[in-house]
């Protein structure tokens, strides 16, 4: 049954495959362009939005806005402060601001909560001498704490919303979280008992897209979306959303402003009109449409690694981020004598090259430990996983196939003892 459930799916791998022999005999190769004139491979992404794998991919309508946005001068405060405006309207919250990436907007979050819009107190960042510059971590240190102690911000951590408020004192500044639900519910009413301003770092919080708006609703006062991950706007972009005083705080604490300890992370007019068009589409776009799509690529690259005896699917949506079916695939590696490890480094290292998402992280500094208490294991000697994941909304329209065939013909020697 599962075979020929698979039927149709290795008609057309047949079919493709015979396309590209025809193609190579005529010297063309449909896979040259910009990168592998370079010598760099592209990927097929299966792993999702990492920053490492480049992101996201754009959508049509962000091309072409980024491109009409490249055809003219503009003064960039203006520009921030108009589509500051434009995102009010999107969104419900006071103001917002295009940042490079959500750490650029922790790090403008920080210096604006720090600083204000004072030029002395800006000019004096990354030195807090004499101002609120303590941050409240909950849940601890995480990898990607340096946008904020960049600013000149000291971290004070705790691992749960009840904690928080035992650690406010005169020298807080700002209570950074990424819980959501009722636990953000929680260390919201705390902020706001207490006059220190929160801030929300949801970067792989869309979609859903009604996250942009559930924030603003709950009135946080800082919240902050990546720009290249599910957005799917430029990758070296973020946007900000919140109270409109730190909103403007934050625009002077970083670039065009000369001086400013936030002004290396600069983004451009391109960029600027790249996210909020990716914003718009969102809000314009057929979300149930779109999960279907999703669906059925990880559901054909199901249906042929099924037909290999002993292997097990399951299709599910996370519900802490990256929130797109996932697609996970495992097998008996004692019986079969056959890692997960060993599949994913055969998927890499062939040609196409095959990103998944499994135990590792090659773009973790090795030294990172994450959390309070209890660090996380290094990431050299990564707690083993009995199964890989296939995330769909980086996967390509018709890259599934070739994912499906070349997973299934890996799965298939190792389960015949031989794995190619």
């Amino acid at each position: 049954m599962k075979m020929l459930a698979a039927s149709p799916l290795l008609a057309q791998i047949a079919a493709k495959g015979l396309y590209e022999k025809s193609a190579a005999a005529m010297g063309l190769d449909p896979r040259e362009n910009v990168y592998t004139r370079l010598g760099v491979k592209t990927v097929i992404n299966c792993r999702g939005t990492w920053t490492y794998l480049s992101g996201s991919l754009e959508f049509p309508e962000v091309h072409e806005a980024q491109a009409e946005a490249a055809k003219h001068f503009v003064n960039m405060v203006e520009l921030q402060t108009a589509v500051g405006r434009r995102l009010a309207e999107l969104t419900g919250a006071e103001s917002g601001l295009i940042t490079s990436g959500a750490a650029g907007a922790m790090a403008a979050a920080t210096a604006a909560c720090i600083a204000g819009a004072d030029p002395q107190k800006i000019w004096q960042l990354p030195d807090t001498t004499g101002l609120k510059h303590e941050v409240i971590m909950v849940g601890g240190r995480s990898a990607f704490d340096s946008a904020i102690r960049l600013t000149g911000a000291k971290l004070v951590l705790v691992s749960k919303p009840e904690e928080i408020a035992a650690a406010i004192n005169d020298h807080t500044a700002m209570i950074y979280t990424t819980d959501l639900g009722d636990k953000l519910s929680r260390e919201a009413a705390i902020s706001k008992e207490h006059n220190v301003p929160l801030l929300l770092d949801d970067a792989a919080g869309i979609p859903p897209i009604d996250n942009i708006q559930l924030y603003a609703k709950m009135k946080l006062d800082l919240y902050t979306f990546s720009g290249g991950k599910g957005l799917r706007g430029p990758q070296c972009s973020g946007v900000l959303l919140g109270r409109k005083d730190l909103i403007e705080a934050a625009l002077r604490n970083c670039s065009p402003y000369e001086g400013a300890v936030c002004r290396p992370m600069k983004v451009g007019k391109e960029e600027i009109i790249g996210c909020l068009t990716a914003i718009e589409t969102w809000l314009k776009i057929d979300s149930k449409k779109l999960y279907e799509e999703w669906n059925s690529r990880v559901d054909r690259i199901a249906k042929l690694v099924e037909t290999v005896p002993g292997v097990t699917t399951k299709i599910y949506i996370p519900d802490d981020g990256n929130r797109y079916p996932t697609l996970r695939v495992s097998w008996d590696e004692q019986a079969w004598g056959f890692s997960v490890r060993e599949c994913v480094k055969k998927l890499h290292d062939g040609d196409p090259v095959i990103e998944v998402l499994s135990v590792d992280n090659p773009s973790m500094v090795s030294a990172v430990e994450e959390g309070t208490d209890k660090p996380k294991p290094n990431p050299k000697e990564p707690k083993e996983k009995n199964y890989l994941e296939m995330v769909s909304m980086t996967i390509q329209p018709g890259e599934e196939m070739i994912v499906g065939q070349r997973l299934r013909s890996i799965l298939s020697a190792a389960q015949k003892g031989k794995a190619a």
